[in-house]
C-alpha cells in the first residue's frame, strides 16, 4: 500500500455522491487515498477495524477463511464500499479485502465515518438498503453452497460476474480473474472448477480463453442458475 497520488473526486463513491454539499469540505479534510498492487492485502479477517473504504478505481474480492479453504463473499468494483461488515459488535473485521489488480481507494477512518451517517440522511438510507441488498445475496449464496450443484452454481456466479462487470467488445465479461479466484467464489475446488468449465464449453455454452469468460447462450446458461433442490 502506498498513499495514491490521485486524489478522490469527491463525486465517485457512495460515501462522496450522498453526503450534503455542506459536508464536503469535512470530507475532503478526512480521506486518505491509497494504492493498493494486484494480490495486496486491505484489510484482514481478525483484525480490529479502523475504518471504511470505498474503491475508486480497480477490483477487490472480499473474502473468508472456511476452514483450510479461501470462499470469496463479494467481488467489489469502483464506488463500492468494503470493510462495512466490521461495524458494530466487536469492531472486528469478520473478513479480508484483497486487491485483484491495481485499485485506488479512498479511506475514512471508523469516527468520521459514524459522525457522517449520523448527520447525512440519504446516505444513511442508502446504506440501509446496501446492507439489505448484501445480506440477502450472502444468505441466497450460502444455501446455493449447500443445495445447488457446482454446475449451477458456476453458471451462477458467471452470470453475476456479467451483470456486474459488463463485457467488452468482443464479448468477454469485463474482469480478469484467475481459476482459482474463481473456485473460492463459487466454492469449490480447483479441480472440480476445471472439470466443469470444460463441460460447459463443451456443450457450447461458454468460451474460456486464459483469464477470459465468455458465456456463448445467456439462455442456457440461465436455466442453470434456475435449479431448486426438490429434496
Amino acid at each position: 500500500m502506498k498513499e495514491s497520488k490521485k486524489q478522490c473526486d469527491l463525486n465517485t463513491c457512495m460515501m462522496c455522491r450522498l453526503c450534503m454539499k455542506e459536508w464536503k469540505p469535512a470530507l475532503a479534510a478526512s480521506r486518505s487515498n491509497y494504492t493498493y498492487r494486484k494480490g495486496e492485502l486491505i484489510f484482514k479477517e481478525g483484525d480490529a477495524v479502523r475504518g471504511v473504504y470505498f474503491i475508486n478505481e480497480g477490483t477487490v474480492k472480499v473474502h473468508k477463511q472456511w476452514g483450510d479453504k479461501e470462499l470469496i463473499l463479494r467481488l467489489a468494483n469502483s464506488g463500492a464500499i468494503a470493510g462495512h461488515r466490521g461495524l458494530g459488535g466487536d469492531f472486528i473485521y469478520p473478513v479480508s479485502a484483497t486487491a485483484l489488480g491495481t485499485t485506488e481507494v479512498c479511506f475514512f477512518d471508523l469516527d468520521f465515518f459514524r459522525a457522517t451517517i449520523k448527520v447525512n440522511h440519504d446516505l444513511s438510507y442508502e446504506l440501509i438498503m446496501f446492507l439489505a441488498g448484501d445480506l440477502k445475496e450472502s444468505e441466497q449464496n450460502m444455501r446455493n453452497l449447500v443445495h445447488m450443484p457446482v454446475k449451477n452454481r458456476i453458471a451462477q456466479a458467471l452470470i453475476a460476474l456479467e451483470n456486474k462487470f459488463g463485457v467488452r467488445e468482443n464479448g468477454i465479461i469485463d474482469i480478469d480473474i484467475s481459476r482459482q479466484d474463481l473456485a473460492s467464489f463459487v466454492g469449490t475446488t480447483y479441480e472440480t472448477l476445471f472439470r466443469m468449465l470444460n463441460e460447459l464449453i463443451e456443450e457450447g455454452l461458454i468460451k474460456a480463453d486464459g483469464r477470459h469468460l465468455q458465456i456463448i447462450d445467456k439462455n442456457r446458461v440461465s436455466t442453470l442458475t434456475q435449479w431448486h433442490n426438490n429434496s
